[in-house]
């Protein structure tokens, strides 16, 4: 450090961590996929103590083999992730309910305290075909709001955790004006949000913008960069987020957008303990691609405090 330069601000209530997803593994079982014990090796020795459980059934769902796996490598879970389709109604919510409470009794089991939600793709996740119109009818926001606030109510008395909801490319919560829609029709003691950065900007968002203005609704933190030059082409031909993704949408910090220190001190200055996981979309990717970009990734997540 020079004499004149100032030192980095500590962000002491920022807790990083990485997930199964910054190793390329979106689905529980995958040829292309790293093996799970890999995985947990890599994540540990790249110098990332939290983790998230990935797809149900990629990681050890025996809570005592998974605590014995995670504990010996120095690693903690901070949460689990279901999908949801509360969208189309009270006639779901059965199915719904019983892929959550299996998440969420491993995640009760590894001391966790969040379920991250993500809401279904109206694509297919591996075909990119269309399965549903992207826009939401009046009645379909309804089922929405109600149902994720009804899921967040039975998740904390049954098992003790909060969820997040995640804003996702290719899904109905997405871009600025459906991610406030969404917030201001729900109750913020049931449903907070786990912002992704990434794919708030790849749908147009400002994450900065959006924990300055929605500062009480944010519980939880992925933190990801977008191409801006790919993610351009991608608007401009429409291209599905699969396919996005294999052209390299989602890069290594900071080579994209949005900037992460301005992120992380705006989520500082919230004065809450949030964690702030890595993520970065790369399915498929060869299997010695991700620990070097996690190494790396981790070093300049410390250059900001972090």
């Amino acid at each position: 450090m020079t004499a004149d330069a100032s030192p980095v601000p500590a962000l002491d209530r920022i807790r990083v961590g990485s997930a199964p997803d910054s190793w390329g593994v979106w689905f529980p079982d995958d040829d292309q996929q790293v093996p799970w014990r890999r995985f947990l090796d890599e994540v540990a020795e790249a110098g990332y103590e939290w983790i998230e459980l990935g797809p149900y059934g990629y990681l050890p769902t025996d809570p005592a083999r998974l605590a014995e796996e995670t504990g010996r490598r120095g690693l903690t879970v901070s949460a689990g992730t279901v999908f949801t389709s509360l969208h189309r109604g009270p006639e779901v919510w059965d199915a719904t309910w019983e892929h959550v409470s299996q998440v969420a009794e491993l995640t009760r089991a590894m001391n966790a305290k969040h379920l991250v939600v993500i809401p279904s793709f109206w694509r297919d996740d591996k075909t990119a075909e269309l399965i549903e119109p992207p826009t939401l009818t009046a009645e379909q926001w309804r089922h929405l709001s109600t149902g994720m606030e009804r899921l967040g109510r039975e998740v904390r008395e049954r098992f003790g955790l909060d969820i997040v909801v995640h804003p996702h490319a290719d899904t109905h919560i997405d871009t600025e004006e459906n991610v406030a829609r969404f917030l201001d029709a729900t109750d913020s003691g049931l449903v907070n949000l786990c912002l992704d950065t990434g794919h708030y900007a790849y749908c147009g968002g400002d994450s900065v913008k959006l924990i300055e203005t929605y500062g009480e609704r944010i519980g939880y933190l992925h933190l990801k960069q977008v191409d801006p030059e790919i993610l351009a082409d991608v608007v401009e031909n429409g291209v599905p987020f699969g396919p996005a993704v294999q052209r390299g949408v989602m890069c290594e910090p900071p080579g994209g957008v949005p900037e992460l220190g301005p992120v992380l001190t705006a989520a500082q200055n919230l004065d809450v303990d949030l964690f702030a996981i890595v993520e970065q979309d790369m399915y498929p990717c060869p299997p010695d691609q991700p620990f070097p970009i996690a190494e790396r990734t981790r070093r300049f997540l410390r250059s900001c405090g972090a």
